[in-house]
């Protein structure tokens, strides 16, 4: 759940190339007495460079002020200390000299929060340390009467050193309490059998021990990781956050790295990694890549080190996939350097030249899903990706016209497009797609910090496919999702279906470089850039898709329905409002008529068992998530048996019992089914299998069958 909540946070915003001209851009740092000063100038720098970006270039930019500056002071510490475990009230009020002083350092005066909260920071992730193992060495009494809040915002930092201590002790104690009570679960299920069963205190001691391990790991990266460049980084990120949730600052391997996801390529050793406990392993070797090329490395070798080149390797001891990725890609052509310990026990330095690595499993894919005697088309598109930086890289709009054309090749007579979950990414990518459904017309209108508003439309195309049409959303399907969502809807094309609302993203992004130019090519400057927020986009009926997102035509139930993930959610976000409506012609349907179908879904999915679970479910574990958690084992373990099995019904209600009948398209079986990567070929096939049993999916191949069944014959307004 927090991934997805942080997934939320960034989601991807408008991919455009910037060429700005301001000299402040593109500053030259001076040379100085020592490394120290020069590093400090370049901080000031840089952080006067953002809050001069924002001030200027920002659709709608906050006072840097002193009440903004009591903002960022807030919201810094907050973030750095989640869940108030780490910093005392003294801490924070030892800092607070400095509440008013952070606008005056993004006008030009010396940085002095950052370093300050950084002394304190690393003393307390010091304390904690000491703290922690010597909490976890002793057994924790489950008997007690006590319970623990998780939600940080009903917490206030500890007033004193015993307090500090107690929630410490609170929050370990539920981390030993969930593994303890799970290992005595599985003891009472494998009661018989005795050669497995161990006492109740051994298995409290594992428990302790199987935490501290975790938590050991967990710090050592902080120490590790928390470098005065990350926390200068998250500094200046609660800066633009501030704005707007969308407004991010990319330091260098971030920038590449979102880049990297928007093209769906990057430069690599073409290797799947895996971790766990802190170690991060070869899980598997893509054919023809680097590492396969090489013929060193192989699966189950665990990586201890990365070198770039002939700079000293970073020891990854703690760290996560996820970083260990970071240091492992690069730019093409350079060198990588693995040190990694054999299966063997011998360990071994393997230099690897990094190359292109194609990420093609994140590009759009279809399949076709019987329904009766008919074939319904599905389309899934999980992101609205673009590779700006080749003529022929991939784009999804090209990517989808694909798929509709080997679908229209297998004789469909209907399709559904997938969005759930799918976090935007290029509005010309959105622009095209639109109008392979509805031809030529205006899409999306945009509005600048001025108040200009401009109409964007897809004057390039026909619609290549005029049959029924169901796109699928979520909670998750913001940004790009939503504006397409919302031209099917307002030119009546076809029927939505999905929770109760989208995201409600409705802001633009653009990438401005920050610092000089690394190279000719790759568009990445030595700072990186900021994702800033200098538009808004509204539907083609006028109103903004901000705050309230794409309400679906025909809303079904999910499990993140009620919980708080979307924009509207965030107190930072940009407020709704409305313009004039562009001019366009809604679709001829022919005979079939939306409306009847809607009301006749919408009225059977109130009586339909599984969604009536389903809804009522999740509102209540809406209401029942941040209540405080019971440490005493008899009742947690009642807690955990209703939350669990409520969880569980969920699973199984959102799950066919019996498989749809779905298959491949014929030129796509070589890949589902004789890819020369094995991984990746099994990859395909788990996702096919789980199709079969998605009662949404399921849904929503009905919905076309309503609409084909009313005799739809639509065809293309000129």
């Amino acid at each position: 759940m927090q991934k997805f909540i942080q997934f939320m946070k960034s989601t991807k915003g408008l991919l455009l190339s910037a060429v700005i001209l301001f000299a402040v851009l593109f500053f030259a740092f001076t040379k100085n007495n020592g490394h120290e000063n020069k590093y400090v100038n370049q901080k000031q720098k840089l952080l006067t460079t953002i809050g001069s970006l924002l001030e200027e270039q920002h659709y709608s930019p906050k006072n840097i002020n002193d009440a903004f500056s009591k903002q960022v002071f807030k919201k810094y510490l907050e973030d750095l200390d989640a869940d108030k475990t780490l910093f005392l009230q003294s801490d924070i009020s030892s800092l607070k000299k400095y509440e008013t002083t952070i606008d005056d350092e993004i006008h030009g005066a010396d940085i002095k929060l950052e370093p300050a909260v950084k002394q304190v920071y690393d003393k307390r992730i010091a304390d904690a340390m000491v703290l922690y193992k010597e909490i976890l060495s002793k057994p924790f009494d489950f008997s007690a009467d006590e319970s623990i809040v998780l939600d940080a915002d009903k917490l206030s930092y500890p007033a004193n050193e015993n307090e500090w201590k107690d929630r410490w002790r609170k929050k370990l104690k539920y981390y030993v309490l969930e593994r303890y009570s799970d290992l005595l679960a599985l003891k009472e299920k494998n009661n018989a059998d005795t050669s497995v069963n161990k006492p109740d205190t051994i298995l409290e001691k594992e428990s302790r021990e199987r935490v501290l391990k975790i938590v050991d790991r967990t710090y050592t990266r902080y120490k590790a990781t928390n470098t005065e460049d990350e926390m200068f980084n998250k500094f200046v990120n609660t800066i633009t956050n501030l704005m707007d949730p969308h407004t991010d600052y990319f330091p260098p391997v971030e920038k590449r790295e979102f880049d990297e996801r928007m093209s769906g390529r990057f430069y690599g050793i073409g290797a799947l990694l895996s971790g766990a406990d802190g170690v991060v392993k070869i899980a598997s070797i893509s054919p023809g890549g680097a590492a396969w090329k090489s013929g060193e490395l192989m699966a189950n070798d665990i990586i201890l080190k990365v070198g770039q080149g002939n700079a000293a390797p970073v020891d990854i001891a703690g760290y996560d996939v996820e970083d260990a990725v970071k240091l492992i890609r690069g730019n093409k052509g350079t060198e990588v350097r693995l040190t990694v310990k054999k299966q063997d026990g011998s360990i071994k330095t393997i230099s690897i030249m990094r190359d292109e690595i194609v990420l093609d499993e994140v590009f759009a894919r279809s399949a076709i899903v019987k329904n009766g005697n008919e074939k319904i088309g599905y389309i899934f598109l999980p992101d609205f990706y673009a590779d700006f930086d080749r003529p022929n890289g991939a784009r999804c709009s090209d990517d989808v016209a694909k798929e509709i054309e080997k679908l229209k090749a297998e004789d469909v007579k209907g399709i559904v497009l997938d969005l759930r979950m799918n976090g935007g990414g290029s509005l010309y990518e959105v622009v095209q797609m639109v109008g392979l459904f509805v031809g030529q017309g205006p899409v999306v209108q945009v509005r600048d910090r001025n108040g200009k508003s401009t109409v964007l439309s897809d004057n390039n195309h026909s619609a290549i496919y005029d049959g029924p049409l169901v796109v699928m959303v979520n909670e998750g399907s913001a940004s790009a999702s939503e504006i397409f969502a919302a031209a099917i809807q307002d030119y009546k094309r076809g029927i939505i279906v999905g929770s109760t609302s989208t995201y409600g993203k409705g802001t633009v992004q653009k990438n401005v470089p920050v610092g000089r130019s690394l190279d000719m090519f790759s568009g990445r400057t030595e700072f990186g850039a900021l994702k800033l927020t200098f538009q808004k986009f509204y539907r083609i009926n006028g109103g903004s898709t901000q705050l309230k997102g794409v309400t679906p035509d025909i809303v079904l139930p999910d499990y993140y329905d009620f919980m708080k993930i979307r924009e509207k959610d965030n107190p930072d976000a940009l407020p709704w409002d409305e313009i004039a409506k562009s001019s366009y012609q809604s679709w001829q349907n022919g005979s079939v008529n939306y409306s009847n179908i809607i009301k006749k879904e919408n009225d059977e999915i109130k009586t339909n068992w599984n969604f009536k679970l389903i809804k009522d479910n999740t509102q209540w574990l809406s209401k029942n998530m941040d209540s405080p958690v019971d440490l005493n084992i008899e009742k947690y373990k009642k807690q955990q048996k209703l939350l669990q099995s409520t969880n569980t019904q969920i699973g199984k209600l959102s799950k066919l019992e019996k498989e749809m009948d779905v298959e491949v398209t014929t030129l796509d079986k070589p890949k589902f089914y004789n890819n020369p990567d094995k991984g990746k070929g099994e990859r395909y096939q788990r996702w096919l299998k789980d199709l079969k049993t998605d009662l949404y999916i399921n849904q929503s191949v009905k919905i076309v069958g309503e609409m084909l069944a009313n005799n739809t014959s639509n065809t293309v307004s000129n």
